[in-house]
C-alpha cells in the first residue's frame, strides 16, 4: 500500500522564498488559504498601524496648540495686564478653531503645499509679530487646519455621514479645551522655575516642536524675524537691571537714569518705586506716596499702646518693601506674607528690603487658615497691600478672610487695607462695606486729591489708591503728630506720612445696594474685573511711557 502524502505547512520564515507548485489540489486549496490569511492579517495590521499615527500625531498638533494658547496669553500679560489679555481669549480662541478648520479645503486650493509645512514658520514669527503688534496671535487658526488635514487620513467609513463629518472637529475642540485647562495651572505655577520656563523660551521650544512634526525649507525664512526681536531701551533713557518669570507674572526691575528713579514691574503693574539720585540714608525715598501713608499705622492712637520694640507686625503683599522696610526700620518684629519668590528677592536686592524679617512664601490664605490657633491676638499691626486695581486676588477681600485678620489682631490693634479702586465702579464700594462690616471703626483716606467733577467725566474714571485704616474696637481714630523718629530721615515721608484726603462714607454706594463681598458669592466682585483693569491700564500708561510697557 502506497504511503499517504503528508501536507505540508508553510513557516513564517518561508514566506518570500521560493517554493515547490503545490502537487495535488488539496495542497493548492491549502496555500490559497494561507496566503489569504497571510494577506487579511497584513492588510488590518498596516490599517491600524496607519489610523493609530493618524490619531496620535492630531492628539500631539491638539496639545501643542492648547499649550501654546496659554502661553501666547501670558506673553501677551506684560503689555496688556492679564486679564485684558485674556478678556476675549477664547472667543478668539474659538474664532481661530473654527476658521482653521472650516477654511482648511480653501487652504489646500490656494496654497502649493501642506499647511503643516506652514506651521512651524508661523510658530517662529509669532514672538516677532507680538513685539511689535502685540495683538497678533493667529497660531490657533493655522494649527486647527493641519488638524483637519491630519484627520483627513482617519477611516470614518463606517460612521454615518453625518457623525463622521462632525466628529473630528467637535472631538477636537473638546480635547483642545480639556488639555487647555489642564496645563494652565501647571503651567503658571512653573513658570520661572528654570530657563525653559519662561514665556519666549517656551514659545521658541513650542516653535521647535512644530518643526519637527512639519518640517519644511520655509523655516529659513523665520531667521530675521528671531533676529530682529533684539533691541533696547536705552534709547528712551532707561534700562533693565534685572527680569525674571514667576507665579504671578513676568517680575522685571527697572531704572529710569533719565528721571533718576527704580521700578519695579509686574505684568501692566507697577508694584511699586524708589527714587535713586536722593541716595538712601536708613530707608530708601519711595516715588509713590501710599506706600508711605500706610505706614501711619503705627500713629493710630490706641490704649495700651506697647512701644515698637515690642510690637509684632504682620504685612500681607511685599511690591518692592517699603511699607515693611520701614516697620523694620522702627524695631518691629515683622513678618511678611508674599506669594511670589522672585517679588522678595528682588526687594531685597535691589530696594534694600532688610533681612531681619520673618518671610512667609506662599499664600496667605492658606497660611492663616493653617495658623489660626497660634495666631489668635498676635499682632499690633496689619497690613493689607496686595496687588489691585481689576485684577487682585478676590478671596482676601471676603468677609470670611477679614473676619480671620480680624481674629489674629491684638484688642488694641489696627489694621490698613489698601485697595487700589475706581470711585465710579461698584468694586470699591463692595470692599469698603465687607470693611465695614468687619471692624467696627474706619477712617478712609485716598493718596491724592480728588479730581473735580468736570475731570471725572471727561476721563470716565477716577482711580485712585484707598487706604481704610480700622480698629477693633468703636473709638474714634486719631493719628498723634509725628516726631523726628518717625521720618527715618527721608524726605518723602516728611512730607507724605500723614494721609490728608480723606473720603467721606457718603461717597461708596449704600450696603443695601451693593451688598457685601461673602465667601461664596466672590462673583460680585470678579464680574467688574474686565473693566476695572482697563481703567488700570490706561492709568499704567500714564504713569510709565508706552514704550517701556512694550518692550518688555
Amino acid at each position: 500500500m502506497a504511503p499517504k502524502k503528508q501536507v505540508s505547512k508553510k513557516k513564517s520564515s518561508d514566506i518570500g522564498q521560493p517554493q515547490n507548485p503545490p502537487e495535488t489540489k488539496e495542497d493548492f486549496e491549502n496555500e490559497l488559504k494561507l496566503l489569504a490569511g497571510q494577506a487579511k492579517d497584513d492588510t488590518w495590521s498596516r490599517w491600524a498601524t496607519q489610523q493609530a499615527a493618524v490619531y496620535v500625531k492630531a492628539a500631539a498638533l491638539l496639545v501643542l496648540t492648547a499649550v501654546y494658547a496659554n502661553v501666547s496669553a501670558l506673553t501677551l500679560s506684560p503689555v496688556y495686564g492679564q486679564i485684558a489679555a485674556n478678556r476675549l481669549h477664547q472667543y478668539v480662541v474659538w474664532a481661530g478653531l473654527f476658521i482653521g478648520w472650516a477654511g482648511n479645503l480653501a487652504l489646500r486650493r490656494v496654497l502649493p503645499v501642506k499647511t503643516i509645512t506652514i506651521l512651524p514658520l508661523i510658530a517662529l514669527q509669532i514672538p516677532m509679530l507680538q513685539f511689535y503688534l502685540f495683538a497678533f496671535s493667529n497660531l490657533f487658526g493655522a494649527s486647527a487646519s493641519c488638524i483637519a488635514d491630519v484627520l483627513d487620513q482617519a477611516d470614518l467609513d463606517g460612521l454615518p455621514s453625518s457623525i463622521a463629518s462632525s466628529a473630528p472637529g467637535l472631538v477636537s475642540y473638546i480635547l483642545f479645551q480639556y488639555f487647555e485647562t489642564s496645563f494652565f495651572k501647571q503651567l503658571v505655577e512653573q513658570m520661572g522655575t528654570s530657563l525653559m520656563q519662561t514665556r519666549m523660551a517656551l514659545e521658541l521650544v513650542l516653535a521647535a516642536t512644530y518643526s519637527i512634526m512639519g518640517r519644511s525649507q520655509l523655516l529659513r525664512y523665520a531667521v530675521p524675524a528671531t533676529a530682529s526681536l533684539n533691541s533696547t531701551l536705552n534709547a528712551n533713557g532707561w534700562s533693565l537691571v534685572d527680569r525674571w518669570e514667576s507665579n504671578t507674572g513676568y517680575i522685571s526691575v527697572l531704572d529710569s537714569y533719565a528721571n533718576g528713579y527704580r521700578v519695579m514691574r509686574c505684568d501692566h503693574s507697577l508694584l511699586g518705586g524708589e527714587w535713586t539720585k536722593f541716595g538712601r540714608n536708613i530707608v530708601g525715598e519711595p516715588v509713590y506716596s501710599v506706600f508711605t501713608q500706610l505706614e501711619a499705622i503705627r500713629l493710630v492712637q490706641v490704649p495700651g499702646k506697647v512701644p515698637d520694640s515690642e510690637a509684632r507686625a504682620l504685612n500681607i503683599g511685599l511690591g518692592i518693601g517699603t511699607t515693611p522696610s520701614a516697620l523694620i526700620s522702627h524695631g518691629i518684629d515683622t513678618t511678611i506674607v508674599e506669594i511670589d519668590p522672585v517679588v522678595h528677592k528682588f526687594a531685597g536686592k535691589y530696594f534694600g528690603l532688610p533681612p531681619n524679617h520673618t518671610a512667609v512664601i506662599e499664600d496667605v490664605v492658606s497660611w492663616s487658615q493653617l495658623n489660626a490657633p497660634t495666631l489668635h491676638e498676635h499682632y499690633d499691626y496689619i497690613v493689607h497691600d496686595v496687588f489691585t486695581g481689576g485684577a487682585e486676588p478676590v478671596d482676601l477681600f471676603t468677609d470670611t478672610f477679614l473676619q480671620g485678620l480680624k481674629h489674629m489682631l491684638k484688642p488694641n490693634g489696627v489694621i490698613v487695607i489698601n485697595y487700589a479702586g475706581d470711585f465710579t465702579l461698584p468694586p470699591l464700594s463692595i470692599v469698603i462695606n465687607t470693611i465695614m462690616d468687619t471692624f467696627p471703626s474706619c477712617r478712609i483716606f485716598r493718596e491724592n486729591e480728588p479730581p473735580s467733577k468736570d475731570k471725572v467725566e471727561e476721563s470716565g474714571h477716577d482711580f485712585d489708591n484707598v487706604m481704610i485704616f480700622c480698629l477693633m474696637t468703636g473709638d474714634k481714630i486719631t493719628f498723634r503728630e509725628p516726631v523726628e523718629a518717625d521720618y527715618l530721615k527721608s524726605l518723602s515721608r516728611r512730607q507724605f506720612l500723614v494721609p490728608r484726603h480723606e473720603v467721606p462714607l457718603s461717597t461708596f454706594s449704600a450696603r443695601d445696594e451693593v451688598g457685601i463681598l461673602r465667601a461664596n458669592e466672590t462673583e460680585k466682585l470678579a464680574k467688574w474685573h474686565d473693566q476695572s483693569a482697563l481703567r488700570h491700564w490706561d492709568v499704567m500708561r500714564i504713569v510709565m511711557p508706552g514704550e517701556i510697557w512694550n518692550q518688555w
